[in-house]
């Protein structure tokens, strides 16, 4: 046999949506969905408790922000937006700290052939879907209850859960592709992940915040998304997004921060795609 038949050839593993896209949807929801029922199988409260976790969180930050620091008079419908604010975060917070280990966690599924490595963290964010769509009931409930009436500028809100959830899943790709060759993604992005909920402006509106560090807020990705949320479903006097940035030439750069976190989380996914089974 000669020399040039037993040469070792580089074989590249699955891509990220090894197998074909239709076959990737279908595995997306299967598992997005089963992962959604076990997650609150043999509770006591079952699918109550997506809406318990956020609503305790609230009552608890209402109470030091109202008493502590008085936003409630500051702030008009302080209430309903630290609801509102507090169960759009979570999703994000859930989605991508989930997302981590998600890949890891699923080696034995990853280690077999053409399965599309897309899918998993993918399902996780869709599983965060399911909670928030169950959570804005709630919120929306609490809104129509604190008195804020229907306006047409409520259609808008799915822009905003749109824009979210693209940078929550763009973030999780980075992190569930990175996470199987550098273990030490998921103890960093505890860290970010707090930092950016104190960054974002959840538990204040971003008018109260001085000049010098509200110029930093605004320059998280996050804020513009959490400012028309704010302004186009809480109180329609808010400052929008480009007034928080301090004008539009200035909302470029988070906006350009987004599209740059997007387009890296494609890019390192299918970098990442074909040896995460090695790395595992």
């Amino acid at each position: 046999m000669s020399e040039q038949a037993l040469e070792l050839r580089d074989v590249r593993g699955p891509s990220a949506l090894g197998g074909g896209a239709r076959r990737a949807l279908e595995l997306l929801y299967l598992i997005a969905a089963t992962e959604f029922k076990r997650t609150y199988f043999g509770t006591a409260l079952g699918y109550v408790w997506s809406l318990a976790r956020p609503l305790m969180l609230f009552g608890v930050l209402l109470a030091v922000f109202t008493q502590a620091f008085h936003l409630g008079s500051r702030v008009p419908h302080y209430a309903v937006l630290l609801l509102l604010n507090i169960v759009l975060f979570g999703f994000f917070q859930e989605a991508t700290s989930t997302a981590v280990n998600s890949i890891v966690n699923q080696e034995s599924v990853v280690r077999k052939t053409q399965f599309p490595r897309l899918v998993i963290p993918l399902a996780v964010v869709l599983n965060s879907v399911f909670n928030l769509v169950l959570n804005l009931v709630v919120v929306f409930v609490f809104i129509l209850a604190f008195g804020i009436s229907p306006r047409w500028s409520w259609l808008l809100f799915g822009v905003v859960l749109a824009g979210l959830f693209a940078i929550a899943t763009a973030i999780s790709m980075i992190l569930s592709s990175l996470n199987p060759r550098f273990r030490d993604v998921g103890i960093i992005w505890s860290v970010i992940s707090t930092a950016l909920f104190y960054g974002t402006p959840v538990l204040y509106a971003i008018e109260i915040v001085s000049r010098p560090l509200r110029d930093v807020v605004a320059l998280n990705p996050l804020a513009p998304i959490f400012e028309e949320a704010r302004k186009w479903v809480i109180d329609p006097h808010a400052p929008g997004a480009a007034a928080a940035a301090g004008g539009y030439a200035k909302l470029l750069v988070p906006i350009g921060i987004y599209v740059a976190v997007c387009v890296l989380a494609v890019w390192i996914f299918s970098r990442e795609a074909p040896r995460i089974a090695e790395e595992l």
